[in-house]
């Protein structure tokens, strides 16, 4: 029976041996209550209908059967189980090939390591790795920032050179409004009026 958890790579042979075993183990256990047990419990049932009582002992064996298997196929679904099956056999496959071919690493151990010191061998190279790589991601953001900043400044001191623009145009206009208001607007209409009329007299009509 196929496990309904399989990734899409190829499963370890070590799963593929442990879920065989189950399986194996599931369906013992499903049918180890015989059909002549299932007689014993309904004697008088079984003897008036044989067929009938044959047929839900093997319905109700494949029914314990079935959902055993969905039950441990949902545990081992949540915990990851083949993942971590196949991660342990590929350690192990890993070991045995070096320890066959003498190979010795700073992560191997020996009776005289100590544990902690074989992690560390292991674990501060790739601590090393993520630091250089968020020190290189900072400094990436940094450059940013400061474009980022060097761009903002730029807008903040073209806005204010723009605010500084309008203010003396106001400023401008408003003198100007201030100035036009002292005008004698009266004598300056008089006035006009009177070079009009001074013009159409000299001028002779067509």
């Amino acid at each position: 029976m196929a496990t309904s958890n399989a990734s899409a790579s190829q499963p370890s042979v070590r799963w593929t041996h442990f879920y065989a075993a189950l399986q194996l183990a599931i369906q013992r256990s499903a049918h180890k209550w015989t059909y002549e047990d299932f007689v014993e419990c309904f004697p008088l049932w079984c003897e008036e209908e044989k067929n009938g009582a044959s047929g839900v002992f093997n319905t109700v064996s494949r029914f314990v059967e079935n959902e055993t298997t969905k039950l441990c196929d949902e545990l081992f679904a949540n915990y990851d189980v083949q993942r971590n099956l196949d991660s342990m056999h590929a350690v192990v496959t890993e070991a045995r090939a070096r320890k066959q071919s003498g190979e010795a690493r700073k992560d191997a151990w020996r009776p005289d390591l100590e544990p902690r010191a074989a992690v560390r061998a292991w674990t501060i190279p790739l601590l090393q790795q993520e630091r250089d790589r968020l020190r290189a991601q900072l400094a990436q953001l940094e450059d940013e920032n400061m474009r980022l900043q060097s761009k903002m400044q730029e807008n903040v001191k073209a806005r204010q050179v723009a605010n500084d623009q309008i203010t003396e145009m106001l400023t401008l206009l408003n003198e100007v409004y201030e100035r036009w208001k002292d005008l004698p607007v009266d004598d300056m209409q008089s006035w006009t009026l009177q070079m009009a009329e001074t013009q159409s007299a000299i001028i002779p009509p067509p």
